[in-house]
């Protein structure tokens, strides 16, 4: 995988296909890594309930996967003032450094909201997003989210030394707000965006939060019985994607 270097980050991406550019957001939590799209670590040919875009729709797009920052085979830096907003700032800027105006965007778990946090930020700049298994919060799984962060926040820290204030206030930017954390009610009600959601129907995947992105978003979709139905569903979001590709 090649990687783009930009002030305060390393990013490993790498490409597929060839068309309208497709700009894949992994499952995976903080360990968001294009891997996760094919298979389990440590559980080579294991089929995942979803299909792996990289090669189901890279005959119709150039499919873009990458390693999120402190993931994988990408490196940045970490401060207090992290969040959101810092993952959208790398998004953009590898969009720029490949040339691509506008984009559909793809993300699975944590990736959904990177999704909507991208459309929120540059919405002029996504043609149309699918969401598969979206993130958010409900009465009773917050502590999940802030297990998930700890953890890979534990193994960052024990590899760079970094003050554990800093690494708290991080997660409380990333996981103090609530609904989906990345982007708000307010902003979804008012969508430009063509949005495909899959559901997901776990603590980390609500699908009470997937089924309220359909009913605020002025332009989404709910696609039902995706997981495991590779075929189908990769057939479904390659016409989804298709009728929301500029001329």
């Amino acid at each position: 995988m090649p990687t783009f270097e930009r002030p305060g980050a390393s990013i490993r991406f790498d490409e597929y296909g060839s068309g309208f550019p497709l700009l894949l957001f992994a499952p995976g939590g903080m360990h968001s890594i294009a891997m996760l799209w094919r298979e389990r670590p440590g559980a080579s040919g294991e089929r995942l309930p979803w299909i792996d875009p990289t090669t189901a729709l890279a005959d119709a797009f150039c499919v873009v996967s990458m390693d999120q920052r402190n993931a994988g085979g990408s490196a940045g830096d970490v401060s207090a003032s992290d969040g959101w907003h810092t993952y959208t700032s790398d998004h953009l800027a590898l969009m720029d450094h490949l040339g691509f105006d506008r984009v559909h965007a793809m993300g699975g778990c944590i990736g959904s909201t990177y999704a909507l946090a991208l459309c929120a930020a540059a919405p002029e700049r996504v043609a149309a997003a699918v969401l598969q298994n979206p993130i958010g919060l409900s009465s009773d799984n917050l502590q999940n989210f802030v297990g998930m962060f700890d953890s890979w926040a534990s193994e960052l820290r024990s590899r760079r030394g970094i003050d554990p204030g800093v690494l708290e206030s991080f997660r409380e930017n990333m996981f103090g707000g609530e609904f989906v954390f990345g982007a708000s009610r307010e902003f979804v009600r008012s969508c430009p965006v063509p949005l495909l959601v899959l559901p997901g129907n776990d603590e980390f995947h609500p699908r009470a939060v997937a089924e309220e992105i359909v009913d605020l978003a002025p332009r989404a979709e709910l696609l039902d019985d995706w997981a495991g139905n590779h075929a189908t569903t990769a057939q479904k979001i390659r016409a989804f994607l298709l009728q929301h590709t500029p001329l």
